[in-house]
């Protein structure tokens, strides 16, 4: 009987699983034309995963399995003030289909789904993972700043979206684009569409588990209005407190060198690379 729950728990889940076959299948809206960055920044062990919490897709993140960091997460930019949520979040379905589909604590996993700390460790990130830190501390892509309700801000809290950012960056240069910076770009903007990555680098942090980035950068896409649209970037080294302004071209040519790939897109073509 046990057996026939999971299979059928599975079957109900996977029609609305988290992590998906694609964000256009699943949750393209947080896409400018709903379409997502190109297959140049792809990882070799990649997760697609539509952010859901409280049974509400919030933001979209590719996922690397192997280096235990987002590539990239995606989102509407609707900043508001509120309080900083404190609840840490992981993604349960890294582990298989049949686990919720919805971001959860740690905890909750481990007392109510039956799950072991090795397993859910196996998959991606944890908590422990970023504990007693040197000069690093825990970046969000999706700031939860760039959010206007406590719901959407408690998203942005999943390990999966997170990346071991130097301290001072991300407290500094990286913490002044994202308030300052984005509030002056954004004047005159209908909706901005925003994507935010990490480039894989060569250091890690616990033990090798978890890639400590070599770079951190943001696109923005925005609509003024149905025939204007504006598009920048900016890129930051993942040791220095600086970060650089960028048209979005730039941006997509030197996420092309810095990945030795084809040439990265970022946006659909309408974006202005200039």
């Amino acid at each position: 009987m046990l057996l026939l729950l999971q299979v059928l728990a599975s079957c109900l889940w996977l029609g609305h699983s988290e992590v998906v076959t694609s964000f256009e299948s699943s949750c393209p809206q947080f896409f400018f034309r709903e379409t997502p960055p190109n297959e140049a920044i792809e990882p070799e062990n990649p997760a697609w995963i539509c952010q859901r919490y409280k049974n509400q897709y919030y933001f979209a993140t590719l996922y690397d399995r192997d280096r235990r960091i987002p590539v990239y997460s995606a989102y509407i930019y609707q900043p508001g003030s509120g309080k900083r949520p404190k609840t840490w979040l992981v993604e349960p379905q890294l582990m298989g289909l049949t686990y919720p589909k919805t971001m959860e604590r740690e905890w909750t996993l481990l007392n109510y789904f039956n799950v072991s700390l090795e397993q859910l460790s196996e998959s991606q990130a944890i908590l422990q993972d970023y504990k007693n830190l040197t000069g690093l501390n825990r970046g969000h892509l999706n700031p939860s700043g760039h959010h206007g309700d406590s719901s959407s801000r408690t998203a942005t809290f999943t390990l999966t979206n997170i990346v071991p950012q130097d301290a001072k960056l991300n407290g500094g240069a990286w913490n002044n684009y994202e308030q300052q910076t984005m509030i002056r770009r954004t004047q005159g903007c209908n909706t901005t569409y925003v994507v935010v990555g990490a480039v894989p680098g060569n250091n890690y942090i616990a033990k090798g588990r978890v890639n400590k980035p070599s770079f951190l950068w943001s696109s923005a896409c925005c609509e003024v209005d149905t025939n204007h649209r504006k598009a920048w970037g900016v890129i930051a080294e993942n040791d220095k407190n600086e970060v650089q302004l960028l048209t979005l071209g730039t941006l997509e040519d030197v996420l092309t060198q810095i990945y030795g790939s084809s040439q990265v897109s970022l946006f659909d073509s309408d974006c202005p690379r200039e």
